[in-house]
């Protein structure tokens, strides 16, 4: 089965405030002395700072397995939690902050020049995503995979909203870090590439107007890996509960398994519009699992859950090559059944009124 691998972005907040809090550095220092004195696979080297200092990203290593995955997936948010327990923080599975912060950016070249020249853009994104990579066997397969999984990347969003709350407020979306992320000039769907020259083409030409600092800044709702030879499905909010990461997981390889077959046999992909997707994308990030998605065959308004049962359908023969089938058919029973992420945030915030309860509540939850 094709390898792949999960990194997630968390939240580092204050235990009793839920505010978060410019610790990443101090972070990953704890994690590389601890690292040093314990050689159990759990080092810096799973732990990156992000574009935030009130964030940090868990990297997991290629994984055959789905169970292998789950397994490196929990180990990696224990080991980010010892660490920000370290210098007296913790870690919290959020898109967007619940409470009000004014965030501040990590102190890098790149992320400085950034913050520069993107103005408050750069100075409001403190968001979580979680990214998927998975194995492609070569550049031409990859943009055969990214042709064909374009109109089945709305799902994924919502079945992993998880953002419903920013600067003190519920902002009536399900995911609004999906809006937030939107501002980058590069974000987003993309139409059609003939080949491997057209999407090289297309990134060379994007870098040459000058809107982009580096070819980092080509956030394609999935786009093929700078270093490593993957597709890269970059659309999730972090989830709130780990067995929703795995669920993303497993769907986002059976979606670039099921296309490559695709691929290889010749089939066409659909060509829907760009347009139509920013569309459904825009309608994920707002209902989440409550209401009416874009179906991915047909492009009509249909039930999230009659969705996200087309999804599974559709990349059935690859679930049941890799084994996964019955393990998605149940881990996809959580969200149907209790909500996503936002929803979970929603009840705690109607119970309690009181939004560092919910912060609070993520951080008990980031570890389930």
């Amino acid at each position: 089965m094709r390898s792949f691998g999960v990194e997630e972005e968390l939240l580092l907040v204050d235990p009793d405030t839920g505010i978060p809090c410019a610790v990443a550095g101090g972070v990953i220092d704890f994690a590389q002395n601890l690292g040093e004195d314990r050689d159990d696979g759990h080092g810096a080297e799973a732990l990156e700072a992000e574009f935030q200092r009130e964030q940090l990203e868990t990297i997991t290593r290629p994984s055959r397995s789905l169970d292998e995955l789950a397994g490196r997936i929990r180990d990696a948010r224990r080991a980010a939690s010892e660490a920000a327990q370290g210098v007296g923080a913790e870690i919290a599975a959020l898109a967007t902050s619940p409470v009000a912060v004014r965030p501040s950016v990590t102190p890098s070249s790149r992320y400085l020049r950034m913050a520069r020249a993107y103005g408050q853009t750069a100075d409001e994104q403190l968001t979580c995503g979680c990214h998927v990579h998975v194995n492609v066997e070569s550049p031409d397969e990859g943009v055969g995979v990214l042709n064909r999984i374009r109109p089945w990347l709305p799902s994924l969003l919502a079945l992993t909203a998880n953002s419903p709350f920013w600067q003190d407020r519920d902002t009536r979306y399900a995911s609004f870090r999906q809006q937030l992320w939107d501002r980058w000039p590069s974000a987003g769907p993309t139409g059609l590439f003939d080949s491997i020259k057209a999407y090289r083409d297309t990134v060379d030409a994007m870098l040459r107007s000058g809107g982009l600092l580096d070819e980092g800044m080509v956030y394609f709702d999935a786009r093929l890996s700078r270093h490593y030879p993957t597709v890269e499905i970059r659309v999730a909010d972090v989830c709130l509960v780990a067995d929703d990461t795995v669920l993303l997981a497993a769907l986002a390889r059976a979606l670039v398994e099921t296309a490559a077959a695709a691929w290889c046999q010749g089939e066409p992909p659909d060509p829907v519009r760009t347009e139509v997707l920013r569309l459904a994308m825009w309608r994920a990030g707002r209902s989440g699992l409550r209401g009416e998605l874009v179906h991915p065959v047909g492009h009509r308004p249909a039930p999230a859950a009659d969705v996200l049962r087309a999804l599974v359908e559709h990349v059935t023969p690859a679930l049941e090559r890799s084994g996964d089938l019955d393990t998605v058919r149940e881990l996809l029973r959580g969200p149907l059944r209790r909500g996503t992420g936002a929803d979970l945030q929603r009840a705690v915030h109607e119970r309690t009124g009181d939004l560092a309860m919910v912060v609070r509540s993520a951080v008990s939850r980031t570890l389930t």
